[in-house]
C-alpha cells in the first residue's frame, strides 16, 4: 500500500493513501454478494437476486458508496500499522466523498486523502535562567485564636435575655410579616414575605438591609415597623429595589454563652486534653497550610513562567476529552453544592458550557504535557516501591468503594510524577517570595467555587 505522510497543524497527520486496483474491485464485488444475500426483493429469494436486478434496485452509487466507506477504513487502519504511526481518536476524511465516488471505478486504484491526529509535540525552549514571583503565604497566630473563636461560637448556650433591648450579635425570635409601599402604588402584602417564630442573628447581612438594625434597641414583645428597600440585585425581580415596610414584633430575645477556653473545651472540641496541646496543634497545622499554599503558588507560578515561553502542538481529541474531564469534575462539585445538575446541564445549554470550558482545557493541558516532557528529560518518574505506597494510601482513602486499579495506579504515577517534577523544578527555578496580596491574581487562579459560578453564570446569560 503506498502511503505519503504529510505534517499538519494542532498535532494532526494527513495521510494520502493510494487504493490498489485488486482491492477496488474486490472489494465492489464483496458488497454486492452481501447486499445479494441479505436483500428482499420481491420475486426472489435472498441470495438468489440477478446481479443486473439488484444494481437496479440499488443503485450503483450506493454500492460504490458502501464499497468506498468500506475500503476506506480498512485502508486506514492498514496504514496506521504499516507506517507504525500513533493515532488518538478516529480519522477526518479529507477527500470529498462525493467526488471520490465519482472517481471509483471498480478494477482501478483510487486514491484518498485523509486526516489522523498525533500525540502532541512539545517545545519547551531553555528554562535554565528561569525566574518567578511569587505570593508567599504567612502563618499568622490570629488564625488559631479566629479558629477557636468559631468553634465556641459553636459551643455556646443561648441564654434568654429579659433585662436589656436586643443588641448585636444576640439571636432574635421574630414574627414579621411584609407589605409593598411604593409611591404612587397600592399597598401590598408581600407573598412569601412573613414568618412567624423566625429565628436570626443579629449580624450584618442576615436580613434585607435595615431590618436587623430595625431590631436592635427593641424589648421582647415588642412591635416596630421597620422601612427597608430590597436590593437592586435581589432575586425576586418584582421586589428589587421597591421600599417596604416589615411589621416585626419580638418575641423571645436570647445571648450567646460562649464556653471558656479551658482544658475541658479542648476535650469537648477535639482529641487533646488541654488547651495548649490544642493550640499547638492548630498552630503546626496552620503553619503546613501556609507552606503548602506557598509551594502550590510556586508550582503555579512556574507552570505558568513554562507555557509562556514553549510551544505545545494539540490534537482536537485530546481537548475534548479534557472538555469532558472539566465539565464532570464541575457537575459533581455542583451536585454536592446541591445544585440539580438536570436543569443545568441540558442538550441546549451543554454546547455552550463545552465552548465556555475551552479555554482552561487547552491551559491545563498545555501545563501538564509540559511537565511530562520535563518529567521525561530528567528522568523523575516514581519507582515502584513509591506507587505501591500511594495506592495503598488511596484504597484506605477509599475503603468499601468499587475502585479501577489500572485507572488508579495511572493516576497515582501521574500525580507522583508530577509532584517530583515541580519538586525538582523548584531547584532550578530562582523564585522571590513576595507578601501576600503584590500580586494580580489571573483568572486561572480562581477558586474552584469560582470556577462552577463562572460556568453557571456564562450558562444562563447564554440560554
Amino acid at each position: 500500500m503506498k502511503v505519503t505522510q504529510e505534517k499538519l497543524p494542532d498535532s494532526q497527520l494527513g495521510l494520502e493513501i493510494e487504493i490498489s486496483s485488486e482491492t477496488s474491485r474486490s472489494t465492489y464485488e464483496k458488497v454486492i454478494q452481501n447486499l445479494a444475500s441479505s436483500s428482499n426483493i420481491p420475486g426472489f429469494r435472498k441470495g438468489k437476486v440477478p446481479r443486473q436486478i439488484l444494481l437496479q434496485r440499488i443503485g450503483t452509487q450506493r454500492i460504490k458508496a458502501a464499497a468506498l466507506e468500506e475500503m476506506i477504513q480498512k485502508s486506514l487502519t492498514e496504514a496506521l500499522e504499516q507506517e507504525a504511526i500513533e493515532s488518538l481518536g478516529n480519522y477526518r476524511l479529507r477527500s470529498n466523498f462525493d467526488e471520490l465516488i465519482k472517481q471509483y471505478q471498480p478494477g482501478e486504484p483510487l486514491t484518498f486523502s485523509a486526516a489522523v491526529d498525533i500525540p502532541p509535540s512539545v517545545d519547551i525552549g531553555d528554562f535554565s535562567n528561569l525566574s518567578v514571583k511569587v505570593e508567599e503565604s504567612v502563618y499568622d497566630p490570629k488564625q488559631v485564636d479566629e479558629f477557636l473563636e468559631q468553634r465556641r461560637a459553636q459551643q455556646a448556650d443561648l441564654v434568654p435575655v429579659e433585662d436589656r433591648p436586643a443588641q448585636m450579635e444576640d439571636i432574635a425570635i421574630v414574627d414579621f410579616q411584609g407589605r409593598l409601599t411604593g409611591e404612587g402604588e397600592e399597598e401590598r402584602e408581600i407573598e412569601g414575605g412573613s414568618a412567624t417564630n423566625f429565628q436570626v442573628e443579629l449580624a450584618e447581612g442576615k436580613l434585607i438591609e435595615g431590618m436587623v438594625e430595625g431590631i436592635v434597641g427593641m424589648k421582647p414583645e415588642e412591635t416596630k415597623e421597620v422601612s427597608v428597600t430590597f436590593p437592586e440585585d435581589y432575586p425576586k425581580e418584582d421586589l428589587a429595589g421597591k421600599p417596604a415596610v416589615f411589621s416585626i414584633t419580638l418575641k423571645e430575645l436570647k445571648t450567646k454563652e460562649l464556653p471558656e477556653l479551658d482544658d475541658e473545651f479542648a476535650e469537648e472540641v477535639s482529641e487533646f486534653e488541654t488547651i495548649a496541646e490544642l493550640r499547638e496543634s492548630l498552630e503546626k497545622q496552620f503553619k503546613e497550610k501556609a507552606e503548602q499554599e506557598t509551594k502550590n503558588n510556586i508550582n503555579d507560578a512556574i507552570a505558568q513562567a513554562l507555557l509562556e515561553q514553549s510551544t505545545v502542538d494539540l490534537p482536537e481529541t485530546l481537548i475534548q476529552e479534557e472538555i469532558t474531564n472539566l465539565l464532570t469534575q464541575t457537575l459533581v462539585q455542583m451536585q454536592q453544592m446541591g445544585v440539580d445538575v438536570k436543569k443545568l446541564f441540558t442538550s441546549e445549554t451543554v454546547p455552550k458550557m463545552r465552548e465556555n470550558a475551552r479555554p482552561e482545557a487547552v491551559q491545563n493541558l498545555k501545563k501538564s504535557l509540559i511537565i511530562a516532557e520535563i518529567a521525561k528529560r530528567e528522568s523523575l518518574q516514581p519507582n515502584e516501591e513509591e506507587i505501591a505506597t500511594k495506592i495503598q494510601e488511596v484504597e484506605q482513602q477509599l475503603s468499601g468503594q468499587d475502585i479501577d486499579r489500572d485507572k488508579l495506579r495511572k493516576m497515582v504515577t501521574e500525580d507522583l510524577q508530577t509532584e517530583k517534577t515541580f519538586d525538582w523544578l523548584r531547584t532550578k527555578v530562582q523564585v522571590e517570595l513576595v507578601p501576600p496580596g503584590s500580586l494580580t491574581k489571573s483568572e486561572a487562579e480562581s477558586t474552584e467555587e469560582e470556577k462552577i459560578t463562572e460556568t453557571i453564570d456564562a450558562t444562563l446569560t447564554n440560554e
